[in-house]
């Protein structure tokens, strides 16, 4: 390491969330061979993630969306509230559309296959510490369908969680009682309402219940 930080190369620090101990070591052997990323953490489960994340302060983190007991994206949205200089790229094995919208919402800059090569996982490790996201072919693929779809049906591209979001939201409810109700966190509550403002077309919240009763959305 040192080495390479006076020839100027600038390690970037990765941290692996993965509830099999196969996938993580798989994972560590992989990023072993690159010159300029080093996995500096590893958890099994999202509290453990929370924990371990809040103490190393990783650059970057890969997030598996399915796990026992908290699930990928509910880590995620607390992660960047205690580490906000983290970028978490979700790393999982389902591309349909609600999945990557969940990830995406919660604050995940990317979106990644476990079928991906190892050259596309890091050049995507890379491109996530200088700020820029991606997402996998066929996950946009999937994503593209699905608000085509929503489109042709003449609906507001809502998804299940913004739509009970919204109903709470519309009953007057707060971030932070929306976020006791559905047991999320603050921060991935202020997405989904932002999401919800953008969909709607509203600039505030007062307007976008409004629009909701008018619409019949809740």
């Amino acid at each position: 390491m040192g080495e390479l930080e006076e020839k100027g190369i600038n390690m970037i620090r990765v941290m692996i969330v993965d509830d099999h101990t196969m996938v993580r070591e798989g994972l560590k052997t992989l990023l072993s061979t690159t010159d300029d990323l080093e996995v500096v953490g590893e958890a099994a489960n999202g509290p453990e993630a929370l924990r371990i994340c809040a103490s190393i302060q990783p650059d970057v983190v890969l997030m598996d969306i399915v796990m026992p007991g908290m699930d990928g994206v509910t880590t995620t949205g607390h992660l960047l509230e205690d580490c906000p200089g983290a970028r978490v790229i979700a790393l999982t094995s389902f591309a349909d559309e609600e999945s990557v919208e969940r990830a995406l919402e919660a604050g995940a800059i990317s979106y990644l296959l476990k079928d991906a090569s190892p050259q596309k996982l890091a050049q995507a490790i890379r491109e996530a510490f200088e700020g820029r996201g991606s997402i996998d072919g066929v996950a946009m693929q999937a994503l593209m369908r699905g608000r085509r779809d929503r489109e042709q049906k003449g609906d507001w591209g809502l998804t299940p969680r913004e739509l009970e979001v919204l109903a709470l939201l519309t009953a007057g409810m707060s971030n932070k009682q929306i976020a006791t109700q559905l047991t999320l966190s603050n921060g991935t509550v202020r997405l989904h309402v932002s999401n919800i403002l953008a969909k709607l077309g509203t600039p505030n919240r007062t307007a976008a219940a409004m629009a909701a009763m008018q619409n019949g959305l809740v």
